[in-house]
């Protein structure tokens, strides 16, 4: 095979891994959102829908090993890390198959096995766990990298700024993702900073900070890569601002009286699941039959998932008390 051969296979290959998550994120948000809406099973999720390019891009950069924090808007971003659907479906249901056998729900869901190590309901309480997380990287002499989400509103947070602060000052192996979807919960994100790029405020810290188009997987996994080599090598942390759009409003049900209806109507004109779909047909990456075959494999494997997750007990009353304190058996005092 020639080197232009296999950079051809490479960029097939993860044209590929970029569409498959960005589907099977899609494919979740909306079969969780229609099984609430028809009264299968009451649960509470705060939808990504439109988001999918970051958790895809992001994803794919990152090693297995690699952390991850995110927070409770986070199901495309565990999809993209590698959290078995049902082991993440499981725990937002409420069931004993659950990451978290089936105690976290939406708002608590870790999988340490493929580096989700928390998932916060608290906005910005996130930055200063992701930033101990890389200092334990370093003193355990490892060249993991530690990424952590987070909206637009959680930068206007004091664990926010403190945890930039000191990933800068120690030159911490992180790298501070910002899904600036334009409104922090119900607000605009004009009324609450006077900044018109996020991406600005890593200035203030002393880090690099860029400004990406959060509905293209490409960059992002570009600028994901390049920030990951940073950290491996070293050269402290840097701070990513990926422009997106949320189109399903802060919680499953929410009016969106907030939102107008102009700005929604452009954002979900140029979802980017069908934008990335004709990119890579048009690049003759994949052929509009593949990219029909991974859609059907991602409903297939939500659906499948699902039945399974529902069919499973909830969790026994003994689990109460469990995984509340570690098992200090064999570890010197």
């Amino acid at each position: 095979m020639t080197t232009t051969e296999a950079a051809a296979q490479s960029a097939e290959d993860l044209a590929r891994d970029l569409y498959t998550k960005m589907t099977l994120a899609q494919a979740c948000d909306e079969r969780l959102r229609q099984g609430i809406a028809r009264g299968e099973f009451a649960i509470t999720i705060w939808p990504s829908r439109g988001q999918e390019a970051i958790a895809a891009g992001l994803g794919a950069a990152l090693r297995t090993d690699d952390r991850l924090v995110t927070t409770y808007r986070g199901l495309h971003d565990m999809i993209g890390k590698g959290v078995p659907l049902e082991e993440l479906l499981g725990e937002v249901l409420g069931r004993a198959v659950g990451a978290g056998r089936g105690k976290g729900g939406t708002m608590h869901i870790t999988c340490p096995e493929v580096g989700v190590m928390l998932t916060t309901g608290i906005v910005g309480a996130g930055v200063p766990v992701a930033v101990g997380l890389a200092l334990a990287a370093r003193q355990q002499g490892s060249d993991r990298v530690v990424a952590v989400c987070f909206g637009d509103g959680a930068t206007n947070t004091g664990s926010f700024h403190e945890g930039m602060n000191l990933a800068a000052t120690w030159q911490l192996p992180v790298i501070f993702v910002c899904q600036n979807n334009l409104f922090a919960e119900m607000t605009p994100i004009g009324d609450t900073m006077h900044i018109e790029r996020v991406a600005d405020r890593a200035l203030a810290h002393g880090m690099p900070g860029h400004r990406i188009d959060g509905n293209d997987p490409e960059a992002v996994y570009q600028a994901v890569s390049e920030a990951a080599e940073q950290g491996r090598a070293g050269e402290g942390p840097t701070f990513l601002e990926c422009v997106t759009f949320r189109f399903k409003g802060h919680y499953m049900g929410d009016p969106q009286h907030y939102m107008p209806p102009e700005q929604l109507a452009a954002a979900e004109a140029a979802d980017p699941i069908p934008r990335y779909r004709q990119k890579l047909i048009e690049a003759a990456l994949l052929s509009a039959a593949d990219a029909d075959e991974i859609e059907q494999q991602a409903a297939a494997a939500v659906e499948a998932a699902l039945k399974e997750v529902l069919s499973a007990p909830e969790p026994d009353g003994r689990e109460l008390d469990v995984d509340f304190f570690a098992d200090m058996k064999g570890i010197p005092a």
